[in-house]
């Protein structure tokens, strides 16, 4: 039963576009909780309200989870009931709820970030420094699109990031020579794919029905596709269904092997902070506003939707625990 409905709801997903990455997520929340419910049939969903707050109760006071976690396996449900059973949950949901405590994002001063920067090299140190110099997300960095960056402008496009917002942010115009270099190879990679009967990109939606000839055009490229072809899975069909197994397309690069860039880059430099991707584009958004920009410039760089969420970095200009200088320094 749960392979079968995992699989209805894999293709309300696809047919309402949704993310490969929300569709992974999603799926596996609806198996853990088919799996807790002990369901084995259709019928055990039935009173959805009930088994939801027990399962989310679950998390919260035997799994500890954070209340980001919780909220996902939350929203994950109320899809699956919603657009995947057709019985939307009526009543309000009143769960135990994990704690959510709030934190103070880690992020690099300038020197060390310089330093990070200089124990990497090649396509991840470039994409190190988009996600520093332009504040990105690392899903974002990964799915730019050559069209994406525009040089004379000075600016990136980030297409359909989080909340599924477009939105422009900043170019370093010092990344421009390098990039363009990389560009460069990406462009003989492209067209050895397309020699070998291959070269067609993933595209959003109905585009590639609309142009036929995009999926194969330089500009949809992506800045930093993968070392590998491989086979799409949102174009894998159901057995039984007949006809092609999926399309081979060269993806963009996994977000794991610039992770562990960053991670040997932070060890070699000898920083001792807890450092991410994420953490480039808090310090990204830190030094501008050391720097004295706006607020709202920097809310808008982000593709923040509420200002409170960027007022977060303003505990930087509170040096010292809300700018207390120590009784120590009047010994």
């Amino acid at each position: 039963m749960a392979s079968k409905i995992i699989e209805e709801a894999r293709d309300v997903m696809r047919r309402r576009h949704y993310s490969i990455h929300t569709e992974r997520t999603y799926c596996d929340w609806i198996k853990r909780y088919i799996h807790h419910s002990n369901m084995q049939s259709r019928a055990d969903l039935c009173e959805g309200e009930r088994k939801v707050e027990d399962f989310l109760t679950y998390l919260a006071r035997d799994r500890d989870v954070a209340a980001s976690t919780q909220n996902q396996a939350l929203n994950a449900l109320l899809f699956f009931y919603k657009q995947v059973l057709k019985q939307p949950l009526k009543h309000t949901i009143n769960a135990e709820r994990a704690t959510k405590q709030p934190k103070i994002p880690v992020v690099l001063t300038r020197e060390e970030t310089s330093r990070m920067l200089d124990a990497m090299s090649g396509p991840h140190q470039l994409a190190v420094k988009l996600l520093y110099g332009c504040g990105l997300r690392i899903s974002e960095c990964v799915r730019l699109r050559v069209q994406d960056v525009d040089f004379e402008m000075k600016s990136v496009t980030v297409r359909s990031g989080k909340g599924n917002k477009d939105r422009v942010t900043t170019f370093p115009p010092s990344l421009r020579e390098p990039l363009e270099t990389h560009l460069k190879k990406v462009k003989i990679l492209h067209e050895k794919d397309l020699a070998d009967g291959f070269g067609a990109v993933y595209l959003p939606h109905a585009l590639e029905r609309k142009y036929p000839n995009a999926a194969k055009d330089w500009r949809w490229q992506y800045v930093f596709p993968a070392q590998g072809r491989s086979i799409d899975p949102r174009s894998l069909l159901r057995q039984g269904s007949g006809g092609q197994a999926g399309v081979t397309r060269r993806h963009h690069v996994d977000p794991s092997p610039v992770n562990q860039a960053i991670a040997n880059a932070v060890r070699i430099a000898g920083i001792q902070k807890r450092v991410s991707a994420h953490t480039l584009r808090h310090s990204f958004a830190t030094h501008l506003l050391q720097r004295g920009t706006d607020i709202r410039t920097i809310q808008a760089l982000l593709g923040h939707k509420d200002v409170q969420t960027t007022m977060i970095y303003t505990h930087v200009l509170q040096q010292g625990g809300n700018g207390v200088v120590s009784p120590l320094e009047d010994l």
